[in-house]
């Protein structure tokens, strides 16, 4: 089974379909398997308190201009499905609220996505289970007995799944990865692991490729200098090809694990034991 490729754009488009269309391209270019965003209510998700605070940015002073100006509505969104359907690549979206998650439902998605922060949000998970949906639920900020209820509402709902070994850090220390976690997970709950990483650099998501992860997942940006929270830990667009290939070359090189002769071995065998009495078949 090939590994699942996503291009996290997240709100790494600053709140513009151009540059969110130039990620996709990104994405599609490289050969990852989906783009994915983030979709929220904002007066749900924030409290009115913290919206009217300040905060100065390119769209005013106050939180809310802010986060008003990274959200995509309606039209951006039709716009990314025809322009993905056009480059032949899947997109989804990690909804905050019930409501951004019934948003998502009108652009008939193959994917779901839980997000850290949101895998204790238990109203939200039913929901999302509910649609039947393959999801990937991502486990930063996460307890054992916040994995085992998330676990157990989508096993309820009969709703297919896969886990994803977060460190929510944003960028990511590379010693705070805790790699290993990925196969507790495994064996722990008995289902596929994937890896989404904040990292910066590579050579941390090549280590989780070679550990058997079914999927992974990273930020995209045009240029890491750009405005946003997201975008330090996140790759530009010739590291994204790069990681692209070494993953899809790092899943084919960890074979089967045979202890075995390959059939190409044999005739270098034969001409470098040509002295010996010596037969493949030994």
């Amino acid at each position: 089974m090939s590994l699942f490729l996503i291009a996290e754009i997240g709100i790494n488009h600053n709140g513009g379909i151009d540059i969110a269309k130039q990620l996709i391209d990104v994405a599609a270019n490289a050969g990852a398997d989906a783009v994915k965003f983030q979709k929220r209510t904002i007066d749900l998700v924030y409290t009115r308190e913290f919206l009217d605070s300040q905060r100065e940015s390119p769209w005013g002073k106050t939180q809310r201009d802010q986060k008003m100006g990274l959200e995509f509505g309606v039209k951006e969104y039709r716009e990314i499905d025809d322009y993905c359907r056009e480059k032949g690549i899947e997109w989804f979206a990690s909804a905050w609220d019930l409501e951004s998650q019934k948003f998502l439902r009108q652009f008939n998605l193959k994917y779901n996505k839980i997000a850290s922060a949101m895998i204790v949000y238990e109203d939200l998970l039913r929901e999302v289970a509910s649609e039947k949906k393959y999801t990937l639920i991502s486990t930063g900020m996460s307890t054992v007995k916040d994995i085992d209820r998330a676990v157990e509402i989508f096993k309820n709902a009969g709703c297919p799944f896969e886990l994803m070994h977060c460190v929510s850090t944003y960028p990511m220390d590379d010693e705070d990865a805790n790699l290993n976690r990925i196969m507790t997970l495994r064996n722990r709950y008995g289902c596929k692991v994937g890896y989404s990483g904040h990292e910066v650099g590579l050579a941390v998501s090549y280590a989780a490729a070679a550990l058997g992860i079914t999927s992974l997942e990273r930020h995209i940006t045009l240029d890491r200098a750009m405005y946003g929270s997201d975008q330090a830990a996140s790759i530009e667009p010739a590291g994204f090809t790069q990681l692209v290939g070494a993953v899809r070359k790092i899943q084919k090189a960890m074979g089967n694990g045979d202890i075995e002769i390959h059939p190409k071995e044999v005739p270098i065998a034969k001409k470098l034991r040509a002295h010996i009495r010596w037969t493949a078949s030994e």
